[in-house]
């Protein structure tokens, strides 16, 4: 029986050639997602460490003192609903903390933010704020309030009631 003619031997070659390159094709291709995957996180975590870094900013902790001056957060929905009424600078400084939380949870809600970060970062004290701002929100009703604050609070306090307990912030206190 006669080997394999010219041919023969120049397309088993070509094949040869052509597998490996897909095979390399499919490896960059696999690398190339890796390192996109990765620079996705990168990005996630620098935009994280930005947005968490604004909490301990002055014009945030000003903010925290400010609701740390009233009694109850009864005392501060009232408060709250005068300066709002009267246009009263500290109506602004109190804004402050309600967009903070507001655009973490939009944030969320897009896949901007992972949960799991959110959870590790603030755990308790995401509750314990809203806890300290509903009151106020619940008088802002009308005009909107601020949903996604709630409705990261609901899915964070469902997270946490799940699992039994929440991993606590070591940033737990208001001020």
């Amino acid at each position: 029986m006669p080997g394999p003619n010219w041919a023969e031997q120049v397309t088993a070659i070509a094949t040869a050639v052509g597998a490996l390159g897909l095979l390399g094709a499919l490896g960059a291709a696999a690398f190339a997602g890796q390192q996109v995957k990765e620079a996705r996180k990168a990005r996630e975590s620098q935009i994280a460490a930005d947005f968490f870094r604004r909490w301990d900013e002055e014009s945030l902790v000003e903010t925290r003192r400010l609701v740390a001056t009233f009694e109850t957060k009864e005392e501060l929905a009232t408060a709250f609903q005068a300066f709002i009424t009267s246009n009263a600078d500290e109506a602004y400084v109190l804004y402050r903390e309600l967009d903070y939380f507001e655009q973490l949870a939009a944030l969320e809600h897009v896949g901007a933010f992972d949960f799991e970060l959110i959870k590790l970062l603030l755990g308790r004290t995401l509750i314990d704020r809203w806890e300290v701002w509903k009151p106020s929100v619940d008088a802002m009703k009308g005009t909107g309030g601020y949903p996604m604050f709630e409705a990261l609070v609901a899915k964070m306090k469902s997270a946490t009631t799940s699992v039994g307990s929440v991993v606590d912030s070591p940033r737990s206190d208001p001020g």
